[in-house]
This record gives structure tokens, C-alpha cells and sequence, in this order.
């Protein structure tokens, strides 16, 4: 892969990932613009677009730092409140964590596709624009640390919404934050938080199956096809631009909420969609 587009790819990963408008959807509609689907590169570049989001990861560890270091003082009996956190956080990560390991490989083959992320995308749309309508999205007063377990496994419900390609798992999880009634920037904290576990085992579990398959098959992996030093530029690319996005996240929901990013989904479906109709995009 040239270093140019492993470094788009890694702009859309930190961009979108913690944005309620699904990097996986925008990562794989990128990498088809970009001429990126060739089928004998095509497990190479799924891999490469769930262990990209290393570099999102390495965004909140660096901005929530002080709330990773509270959990790991909860660990050895120095810190109640930070315990309680790690405590939500596994149990919002459970109903995930069991579904995708399920239905991961189901998932993949069926959903992976551009169709299927447009409807996602769409869905995802009505579904913001319909909470901020309604009023949910203002009327949450509590913090993190009102969270109680209940709260957590709503949330976690939530983002198995998220195993579908398109649907984000942001949204889905800032969603249930907010019907949990959780103000909108907190709902967005947890979020972050949550997509520590999250990603992390999806990203471990994506590059390892990767080396696995290519190991046990004697075929090249995600590196040898794609190079090294270009996957590593992507995760240094989508580290920097998530850590921005964030920081700007958090300031905008409080102002404006949910309903602008699903104005955007929307907006993006209908775009796409046409540019297929006339053949401009062909996917």
C-alpha cells in the first residue's frame, strides 16, 4: 500500500472513530474510493481497518490518562471511585465482547460490504436526528460517576448495535449513555472509555487471527502485503487526528447534540448512493 493512502486511511480512522458516524463505514467506502479492492488484498485490508484503530486507542489513553491511572489505583485497593469505573466499564464491555466472538466471521461476510454500511449509515442517521428531537439528548443530568451497573449494561447493549459495519459504535454507545440519562459529554466520556476494551480485543483479535490464517496457510499476512512501515504510519496518523477529535467532540455535543452528525450521515448516504446510480463510484 502507497504511504499517501495508508495515511488517508489512518486521518478517516482518528476522525471518525469516536464521532457517531462509524469509522468502519467510512474506512471501508474510503479504501473502494481509493481503488483499494483488489479481492487478493481484500483480508489484508479488513485487518488493516480494525488494527488501524490502535492509534485511536493510543489517543484516549493520552487524554483520559488521569482516569486510566484511577482504574488501575482501583486495582490494588487505592482508589473506590476508579475500581466502580473498571467495574461499568467490563460489564458495559460483556454483551459486545460475547456477541462479535460469536458472530464475528457471520458478521464479516455478510456485512462488510458498501450496501450494507450505506443502510447503516442511514439508519444511524434517523436514529440521532429522532433523540435529539425528542428531547433525550438534553434532558440527561447525571455523570460517570452516577452510573450505576444497570446503566452500564444498557450501554453495553447498545453497542452491539455497533457489530454492524456502518452503524458506529460511538453513536451507539453515546445513544444508550444518553437514554441512560447521562448528559451528553459524559455519555461521550464513557464512550471513549468503553472503546479502551473494545477496541483493544477487537484489534488484538483482528491482527492475530490475520498472522494465524497466514501462518497456518503459508500465504502472505497483513504486513507482507501491505508493508510494514504503512501500517505503522496509519496508527501514528489515526492516533494525532483522533486525539484532536475528541477534544472537539466533547465541546460540540454539549452545544449542539446528536442531530448534526446524523444531518451528516444522511447527507453522506444520499451522496454515495447517487454517485453509484450514475456510475461515478462503482463498488
Amino acid at each position: 500500500m502507497e504511504a499517501w493512502k495508508a495515511a488517508v486511511l489512518g486521518l478517516v480512522e482518528g476522525i471518525t472513530e469516536y464521532l457517531p458516524v462509524s469509522s468502519t463505514g467510512h474506512l471501508i467506502l474510503a479504501g473502494w474510493l481509493l481503488g483499494l479492492h483488489d479481492p487478493a488484498h481484500k483480508e489484508a485490508m479488513d485487518a488493516f481497518d480494525i488494527v488501524v484503530q490502535g492509534g485511536a486507542i493510543l489517543a484516549v489513553l493520552g487524554l483520559y490518562a488521569s482516569r486510566v491511572r484511577s482504574m488501575l489505583m482501583g486495582l490494588v485497593g487505592r482508589d473506590p471511585a476508579g475500581l466502580k469505573l473498571l467495574g461499568l466499564l467490563l460489564v458495559a464491555f460483556v454483551p459486545a465482547a460475547v456477541t462479535g466472538l460469536l458472530l464475528h466471521d457471520l458478521l464479516e461476510s455478510m456485512l462488510f460490504h458498501p450496501v450494507p454500511v450505506l443502510l447503516a449509515l442511514a439508519l444511524g442517521g434517523v436514529l440521532m436526528i429522532g433523540l435529539d428531537w425528542s428531547g433525550v439528548t438534553r434532558r440527561g443530568e447525571r455523570t460517570i460517576e452516577d452510573l450505576g451497573f444497570r446503566d452500564a449494561l444498557l450501554v453495553g447493549c447498545f453497542q452491539c448495535l455497533a457489530l454492524w459495519p456502518g452503524t458506529s459504535r460511538s453513536m451507539s454507545t453515546i445513544a444508550g449513555g444518553t437514554i441512560a440519562g447521562l448528559r451528553a459529554r459524559d455519555a461521550a466520556e464513557f464512550s471513549f472509555l468503553l472503546g479502551l476494551p473494545t477496541l483493544g480485543s477487537a484489534t488484538a483479535y483482528s491482527l492475530l487471527k490475520n498472522l494465524k490464517h497466514a501462518h497456518d496457510d503459508g500465504t502472505p499476512n497483513l504486513f507482507d502485503l501491505l508493508g510494514f512501515a504503512p501500517v505503522a504510519l496509519g496508527i501514528a496518523v489515526a492516533a494525532v487526528s483522533a486525539w484532536v477529535a475528541v477534544k472537539w467532540l466533547v465541546a460540540f455535543l454539549g452545544r449542539h447534540g446528536l442531530a448534526p452528525f446524523g444531518w451528516y450521515r444522511l447527507a453522506l448516504t444520499a451522496a454515495l448512493g447517487a454517485a453509484m446510480a450514475v456510475g461515478a463510484v462503482t463498488l
